[in-house]
């Protein structure tokens, strides 16, 4: 049997359907969401289906029934009644400055006014052709209106290094989307999607309707691919493959309900012949977000144990970027469990999704902070010496690293001085080897630096830059005690710096058991 083509790029339901690609049917969502609300926001990372999912309304809103056969909404009573339609998608277009920006809405306002066959005098401005837009359709056709609308927050995040220009993008944003609260009458469904979350009261001030369904369970799978799906659908295209690897690498995103994978990375895996790649993270490098771990000093061991509030988990603007909430909305961190706080709120604990992720990110931030590209070879040197406990190769090999990171990447800063710099760029590159990592792990008498965890062993690791014993701390706060129960060789590693030399001038160890 001929296996069918993979929608690689295609985000038109029309296209995907009547050329016989695969698709994963989200239409029983899609119906849901039409016949119980009117207003909806969604947030999920690049990638992730949006576009597609946004096509699939518009697909149902113009009423052609017969694209669906097959499909849930096809036999489920819909009745399938064609509306005037409204797309924005901010996906293209020049948005570092003013004239750029509404150069781009002209044009979007444009196609509208010619698929809607109604014309805006020249005078207006953009908002007011969306208002006149929206009125006018709903009188020419004597329908209500839809308004979809894709990648809403873009034009900001283009310009996130450049808090002046964001500014600017926010607030033109803001005048234009403040349309939709004052044509509530002429509107008969409101759909917008974005990689963020910027708060209502700056972006859709006074639309308190809004129905936000990022973190709604019933809504956890509207994107991306199951587990079923690809133990189904995926059956026949992934014949022979080992599923737990697959879903080790590439599943992992979860929105309080079941987990998903990226579509980019399983419709690439296959594309790619089954290659374990990082699809999905090659398609953007997070420069913005690499910047703004170097430039806050970031403790990187404190990605283990990241847990927000609803309020923080949501807190996005311009002027006030804080960096596990950024990761968070953009992909790189999910929502792991969910606890309850003290005061009956619910907690939200954040870990790296899956191993592609956590290998391309954490070697990203690597070469980042410590400004320089570590060969294969010595790589793949420091893994080799960590699974077979060579602690002689594995000092000399630190070393090499150490050694490696440029003179002029202390000449503006301090960091050299602080134990967290030098335990960072330890922490990143053993997360990038795929090693399992513990940062800041709590035991009975107090916190051990970094815990790694192995098949064949486990590694207690303390730091010091003050001059004191690394190892004798392990073993007077008796930290590998917490282990004991595992019935393995525990390593105790003490790694001491010397910050005028900027590297390791002490590495100690003892094994227990």
């Amino acid at each position: 049997m001929k296996l069918k083509r993979l929608p690689i790029g295609i985000s038109t339901l029309k296209t995907i359907l009547e050329e016989d690609y695969l698709y994963i049917d989200k239409t029983n969502i899609a119906q849901d969401l039409i016949e119980n609300g009117q207003y909806y926001f969604l947030s999920r990372p690049r990638r992730f289906g949006k576009s597609l999912l946004l096509d699939t309304f518009k697909t149902i809103f113009d009423a052609n029934k017969e694209i669906f056969k097959g499909l849930s909404i096809y036999d489920s009573g819909y009745e399938f009644i064609k509306f005037p339609i409204i797309r924005i998608s901010f996906g293209d277009g020049d948005f570092k400055t003013t004239k750029g920006f509404n150069q781009t809405l002209y044009e979007i306002m444009d196609k509208n006014q010619r698929d809607l066959n109604i014309e805006c005098p020249k005078d207006f401005s953009m908002p007011g052709c969306f208002k006149r837009l929206i009125e006018e359709a709903y009188n020419r056709y004597n329908k209500k209106v839809v308004i979809l609308i894709d990648e809403y927050d873009k034009p900001i995040l283009d310009n996130i290094e450049n808090t002046e220009e964001a500014r600017k993008r926010r607030d033109e944003l803001k005048n234009f989307y403040s349309v939709i609260k004052s044509s509530d009458e002429y509107i008969k469904f409101v759909f917008i999607t974005g990689v963020s979350k910027f708060s209502k009261v700056s972006l859709f001030s006074g639309l308190n309707n809004l129905n936000d369904i990022t973190l709604n369970p019933k809504y956890s799978t509207i994107c991306g691919y199951t587990q079923n799906d690809i133990e189904t659908t995926f059956a026949k295209h992934l014949e022979g493959q080992d599923f737990k690897k697959i879903a080790k690498w590439y599943n992992g995103y979860k929105f309080l309900g079941d987990g998903v994978y990226n579509p980019f990375d399983i419709l690439l895996f296959i594309e790619n012949q089954f290659a374990y790649r990082s699809y999905w993270f090659q398609t953007a490098t997070p420069t913005f977000l690499l910047k703004l771990i170097e430039k806050n000093n970031y403790f990187l061991p404190n990605l283990e144990n990241v847990v927000k509030d609803e309020m923080m988990l949501n807190s996005f603007d311009v002027d006030y970027i804080e960096l596990e909430t950024l990761m968070w909305q953009t992909g790189y961190l999910t929502i792991s469990k969910v606890s309850e706080n003290f005061d009956g709120t619910l907690l939200y604990h954040l870990s790296i999704p899956n191993l592609e992720v956590k290998i391309s990110l954490m070697s990203s931030i690597a070469n980042f902070i410590s400004n320089v590209a570590q060969p294969v070879q010595l790589k793949s040197a420091i893994y080799q010496s960590m699974i077979t406990n060579n602690f002689i190769t594995l000092e000399t090999n630190l070393k090499s690293l150490y050694a490696s990171i440029p003179y002029n990447n202390f000449t503006n800063n301090n960091m050299y001085k602080y134990e967290g710099y030098y335990v960072s760029v330890f922490y990143s590159y053993m997360k990038a080897l795929g090693f399992d990592l513990i940062g800041e792990d709590c035991t009975n008498k107090g916190r051990i630096d970094l815990t790694i965890k192995l098949n064949n062993c486990i590694y207690i690791i303390e730091f010091k830059t003050d001059g004191k014993s690394a190892l004798s701390q392990i073993k007077e706060k008796n930290y590998h005690q917490k282990y004991l129960s595992k019935n393995l060789p525990i390593y105790l590693v003490g790694i001491e710096f010397d910050t005028k030399e900027k590297n390791i001038s002490k590495l100690e160890y003892q094994q227990i058991q």
